[in-house]
């Protein structure tokens, strides 16, 4: 009677532990649980409830030991195999777990679980053609199991398949709307393939479902940041910095993302205080500290300067990212306390190591340079002069990176009717999108069959673009700037889609241009400015394209500007700027550094600044380091 009593109250500590667990009350289960256990230790199912009971509550190692208890009890339990296989996992046992879900699997071939576990345990050991499987056999399985979806989706992110990824992340979606993992991997899969517009509506979605979701204010912001949206950044970065309270590492970033935002801004005395907030938090990371300095000049006597020298020390024993992120840095720090040699010391070290990142085919690249002398000849511009698109909206600024081109843009935008709208990907974008409806591989096969109305809708298309990413930002604007540099590889039939359109040429003293770009480690590749020898063929091959631009371009449709003329009799090079575009002076250009507008390249915070002469002339380094970049220019003096 006694024996039966007790079987009895055994029953309802099981009952009343499985209750609590649906309920989601871990603890309450884990007590009736763990006294039902000790009732009846020999009862396979006590154990493996009181498991699951553990598990809730973060107690991986009695899992284990009671979901081992359970199977000595009953071999063939399928739930206690997989929740054995789980906590292993759990525990870190990698290589035990994995012999736990195959075991599973071989015995249970239909069960999708155990492929869901096992892949979601190969894709956290970073084999992800094998999760991307392992996924894919789980979905078979079950076609509805949306975290399948979404982990192979993950997968397939992580083997740079994005369009792949989309595509699973819509079938978890699908699934189940409101699942948030999917929305994280769709975001990321979307920026990775530069939908960015649909990227951020994806983050916002997942805030909507989730706001308290760290990494989704974190997504977000990084990806305004990227994007050149600082001051919705700024907004997400702030909205960020409450959520990650108690965690520093977290804090950090969060600081230091904010701060650069606030510094494209022009807010640099801001940036330069959520800097130093950021290195307080971690002083063990190297980003904080490139902003600061990229931010202000440093003094000798700066507290940074003993910190940054500790972490050059021992950059050695850090990743290769982490090293060429210092070296750079301790360039310009050493270059701002009047150490030019032991900087350049450490750039030429950081820039070897960056170059070793960056694939480049100098050959292929020189040679993509030179195609366009053989193809626009003075006759095809003749031929199809007046063609495009009437539009005088446009102001191209091109050239080399570092040779002044966001000092004329600054002053640009510093006039009531003109937009500064960055650096803009949009007139490449713009002619990809007509040669592929045009059928051609390049662009001399989309000039062999040329016609007006190609010309009037590139024109178009682009315009499209690039009003579209300026709306709002000033009333009736008559000039939109579109500083991307590289366009000067396509002036020719820039000028053919836009005849109308505003071109101006920054240039700079060769050795000063290509010396400054390789101090800078730029956001973008440019992988020929990590080598002193190809940033001077590099040049070269620029510099030539450019003088056939100025022979085949009709007069008066590209000026040219030299920086040190510009620093040198600033207000009369402002005048003739502004009156090649078209414009009415106004002397708001003379105080282009007090214009409030989002700044991106590397030049933030020098144009925040009045004119000044110290860029001229530049430092140079012993002519026996100089010389490859001397060779690389043609320059007589290489010797």
């Amino acid at each position: 009677m006694a024996e039966q009593q007790d079987d009895i109250a055994t029953d309802e500590l099981l009952a009343r532990g499985m209750q609590a667990l649906q309920d989601g009350d871990a603890a309450a289960a884990h007590a009736a649980l763990a006294e039902a256990v000790a009732r009846r230790p020999d009862a396979a199912e006590a154990q493996c409830r009181f498991a699951i009971a553990c598990q809730a509550t973060g107690r991986h190692a009695d899992a284990a030991a009671a979901f081992a208890a359970a199977l000595a009890q009953s071999p063939d339990m399928v739930e206690a195999q997989y929740g054995l296989a789980a906590t292993l996992a759990a525990l870190g046992r990698a290589e035990e777990s994995l012999a736990r879900y195959d075991a599973l699997i071989a015995a249970a071939p239909g069960l999708p679980e155990a492929q869901y576990g096992r892949a979601a345990l190969l894709q956290s050991l970073g084999r992800a053609e094998d999760a991307e499987q392992g996924f894919a056999a789980a979905l078979a399985l079950d076609p509805d199991f949306a975290e399948a979806a979404a982990g192979r989706a993950g997968a397939l992110l992580a083997l740079g398949r994005p369009e792949a990824a989309v595509a699973c992340c819509e079938t978890a979606l699908g699934i189940d709307p409101d699942f948030i993992e999917p929305r994280r991997v769709l975001a990321t899969a979307l920026a990775a393939m530069r939908r960015y517009a649909e990227a951020i509506i994806q983050w916002r979605e997942m805030l909507v479902l989730a706001p308290q979701r760290l990494d989704a204010h974190r997504g977000l912001a990084g990806l305004l940041l990227f994007v050149g949206r600082p001051d919705e950044a700024a907004a997400a970065f702030t909205a960020a910095l409450p959520l990650a309270a108690g965690d520093p590492e977290a804090l950090a970033d969060i600081e230091a993302g904010r701060a650069a935002a606030l510094v494209e801004l022009g807010q640099i005395a801001e940036g330069e205080q959520g800097f130093e907030r950021a290195i307080a938090l971690h002083p063990g990371r190297i980003g904080p500290y490139q902003g600061l300095v990229n931010a202000r000049r440093i003094r000798p006597d700066d507290a940074i300067v003993a910190q940054l020298e500790a972490i050059a020390a021992r950059r050695h024993t850090v990743g290769v990212d982490q090293q060429i992120a210092i070296c750079f840095v301790m360039n310009k720090l050493c270059a701002d306390i009047g150490q030019e040699a032991r900087g350049f010391d450490f750039l030429m070290e950081g820039a070897a190591l960056r170059r070793g990142q960056l694939p480049y085919d100098e050959a292929a690249a020189l040679a993509a340079m030179d195609r366009p002398r053989r193809v626009f000849s003075p006759a095809l511009l003749t031929r199809h002069a007046g063609q495009g698109h009437p539009s005088d909206v446009p102001i191209f600024i091109v050239g080399m990176p570092r040779s002044g081109s966001t000092l004329i843009e600054q002053v640009l935008a510093s006039h009531p009717r003109v937009i500064g709208g960055g650096e803009r990907p949009d007139f490449r974008s713009a002619l990809r999108s007509v040669l592929r409806r045009e059928g051609a591989d390049d662009q001399e096969q989309f000039i062999e069959g040329l016609s007006a109305e190609t010309l009037q809708r590139l024109g178009a298309d682009y315009l499209d673009r690039l009003v579209s990413a300026a709306a709002g930002t000033k009333t009736d604007p008559l000039r939109i700037t579109d500083k991307l540099l590289d366009n000067f590889r396509y002036l020719g039939v820039i000028h053919m889609a836009l005849p109308h359109a505003r071109i101006i040429h920054t240039r700079r003293d060769p050795v000063d241009t290509c010396l400054s770009c390789y101090s800078k480690l730029f956001q973008a590749p440019h992988p020929y400015s990590y080598d002193l020898g190809r940033l001077g063929r590099y040049w070269r091959a620029y510099d030539t394209l450019m003088a056939h631009w100025r022979s085949v371009l009709p007069a008066g449709a590209m000026l040219e500007v030299q920086y040190e003329t510009v620093v040198a009799d600033f207000e009369a090079q402002a005048r003739r700027v502004v009156a090649h575009c078209g414009l009415e002076w106004d002397d708001a250009c003379l105080a282009f550094h007090q214009t409030q507008r989002a700044v991106r390249t590397a030049s933030v915070v020098q144009v925040r600044q009045p004119i000044y002469h110290s860029s001229v002339g530049r430092w140079r380094p012993a002519p026996e380091v100089l010389r490859p970049l001397l060779e690389g220019l043609g320059r007589e003096d290489a010797a």
